[in-house]
């Protein structure tokens, strides 16, 4: 091992003594460079290999290299590049090699390698790469379109490109997203390759032999790839992505129609297909001519516009009438009336529509759970009070098993100031039973806070721990903690504690909180703390390393606290540890004595 190490420093003697011949680095610093390149060559040269060593290699080399260049620009020196950052690249090169053949599933590995091949140019070696890491993982579409996508746009190599999408989709004949970039990549290939003729037929250049296939020109080859892949690939999704790729070339007017008339044809109930016709609605035609057309014109237009995109959606909501096309409705509506416009008519007539739209879906009971919230906060952000309580009321009757929905309404009530806000946590907890009302607990706690009296929220905490689970009294018993002490002081909220401490689970916060308690007091004892310690570890002493230091810091602080207890304390801690945790204790006491922590 140590004459391979040897070795391998000898080599780099002549990169090393060439940075120092031109000025590039000191000979202390090239000392330094071959001191620190031992250390690190050693480290990867040892049985155990760890990849972290090979990484912070890679790393320092890569950092090397950053720095050469940087000198060489403040010096104005550029020659020498051959013997000198050739070299360290090999070097690099060979590292990431042993690495990705020692860990080969690293996927994040093999794109550290890709990007340093990009970033340093080398393009010979990047298409080894690729090569060796598709074999390794055929099984990521994502890597092959990276590669075929780095040959077409990097190489200018269609062929090559093409030839990786072929084999990609051997892997993957149903990838949706390989199908859509091999589309683009075809369509790409067919724009540069017109470009082309059209600057020879400019020039007049007479191309002898040679001559560009019509096919490709006019795209016939993304349409081949488009026919394949609709009779693999279900649903109007795909057929959407290659009609909005398509849409980006000038070209494709008879392909776009082909598309679009399958996605027509085939996909006529999916709402996905109507939402796309009615958008359509907005680009058909174009605005009246800009010169002479006043603000109130464009407004006219616009609105029109909208209209006929509604007109579509109206059509579609009777002839797929499902939640997902009146989402598709309703998202649309709520677009343009987010949009940005200096016309309050325009701004009010897309309100009116909205609201209109929420209703219609609403009564025809196809409103999604998720869009009421939507609802409700445009009704409450225009006063409508009585529609926004009447809407929370349906949609709690409509989804009366959802925490969701009956918080929705008691927060519409409280921004309401509604004397109903008590009857209805009642209702709420009625219908839902103890099955996940941890949020609605929360919310009446929080209510009756600013509410109510002192001793009905105290009620109202007690009731909440026996209503709720037992994995969801863990919050309630720190809110409930939290609140005594706010409003009864120390001593109540020690009996609350005791009180507690009765039924488990716990939470490690609940006893941090009565300890940060007991330290607030001008009369803090180091007893009760000891006891709140102990209290804790009982519970969390196996799997929370920084109790146990917590606990020596504040015996090794405390006014009256006792030093010689520490040595008990870090052997417990020790004996009731698990796994790593250990390891992490010991570092920590480590620094705690050296006065580091």
């Amino acid at each position: 091992m140590a004459e391979r190490i040897e070795q391998r420093l000898e080599d780099r003697v002549p990169e090393l003594e060439q940075l120092e011949r031109v000025g590039l680095f000191t000979h202390k610093e090239i000392k330094a460079i071959l001191r620190k390149a031992s250390a690190l060559e050693y480290k990867i040269q040892r049985r155990a290999l760890r990849k972290e060593d090979f990484i912070n290699y890679i790393q320092y080399e890569i950092n090397l290299l950053e720095l050469i260049k940087k000198r060489r620009a403040r010096i104005g020196y550029s020659f020498k590049k051959e013997e000198i950052e050739f070299s360290i690249l090999q070097r690099v090169h060979s590292l990431f090699k042993r690495a990705t053949g020692k860990w080969k599933d690293d996927v994040q590995l093999w794109l550290s390698h890709v990007a340093f091949c990009k970033q340093w140019n080398t393009k010979h070696q990047l298409s080894k790469v690729f090569s060796s890491m598709l074999a390794i993982h055929p099984n990521k579409p994502a890597l092959w379109i990276m590669a075929a996508k780095w040959e077409m746009e990097t190489r200018l190599s269609s062929e090559s490109a093409r030839h990786l999408f072929l084999r990609a989709l051997r892997f993957h004949p149903e990838c949706p997203k390989l199908y859509q970039e091999y589309f683009r990549m075809e369509l790409m290939n067919a724009e540069k390759q017109r470009k082309e003729k059209k600057e020879f037929e400019r020039a007049k250049m007479d191309l002898g032999e040679f001559s560009y296939s019509e096919e490709i020109l006019n795209g016939e080859m993304a349409r081949i790839i488009y026919r394949d892949a609709a009779q693999k690939i279900k649903g109007a999704e795909f057929h959407l992505a290659v009609l909005s790729i398509a849409k980006l070339f000038d070209f494709t007017q008879d392909l776009q129609k082909e598309i679009l008339e399958s996605l027509q044809t085939k996909f006529a109930d999916d709402p996905l297909t109507w939402d796309y016709m009615a958008r359509r609605e907005l680009e058909l035609g174009p605005l009246q001519s800009t010169e002479h057309s006043t603000k109130q014109m464009k407004v006219s237009e616009m609105t029109q516009r909208e209209e006929r995109c509604c007109a579509v959606f109206e059509e579609a909501v009777g002839a797929v009438p499902t939640e997902d096309m009146w989402k598709c409705y309703i998202t649309f509506c709520l677009e343009r009336y987010n949009r940005k416009t200096n016309s309050a008519e325009l701004k009010q007539k897309r309100l009116e529509r909205t609201l209109n739209v929420f209703d219609k879906a609403h009564e025809s009971s196809l409103l999604p759970e998720a869009l009421y919230k939507l609802w409700l906060q445009l009704l409450l952000e225009f006063s409508l009070s009585e529609k926004a309580a009447e809407v929370a009321e349906a949609a709690t009757k409509r989804f009366s098993l959802s925490v969701e929905a009956w918080q929705m309404r008691l927060q519409v009530l409280i921004q309401l100031q509604s004397d109903d806000v008590p009857q209805c946590f009642e209702e709420a907890i009625k219908h839902m039973k103890s099955k996940g009302t941890l949020p609605l607990w929360t919310l009446w706690v929080e209510w009756s806070e600013g509410t109510n009296s002192k001793e009905d929220t105290e009620a109202l905490y007690q009731r909440s721990l026996r209503a709720t689970t037992p994995a969801e009294t863990v919050t309630m018993k720190e809110k409930y903690l939290d609140w005594t002490y706010r409003n009864h002081g120390y001593k109540k909220v020690k009996k609350v504690f005791t009180s507690l401490c009765e039924n488990r689970p716990f939470s490690i916060d609940f006893f941090k909180k009565m300890i940060q308690i007991e330290k607030e007091q001008e009369a803090c004892k180091m007893l009760h703390l000891r006891e709140y310690y102990e209290r804790a570890l009982r519970e969390f002493g196996s799997t929370d390393s920084d109790l146990w230091v917590d606990y020596i810091k504040e015996e090794l602080s405390h006014p009256q606290g006792k030093p010689e207890n520490c040595g008990n304390i870090h052997w417990r801690a020790m004996k009731i540890l698990q796994g790593d945790l250990v390891e992490d204790f010991v570092s920590k006491h480590t620094l705690l004595q050296t006065g580091h922590l």
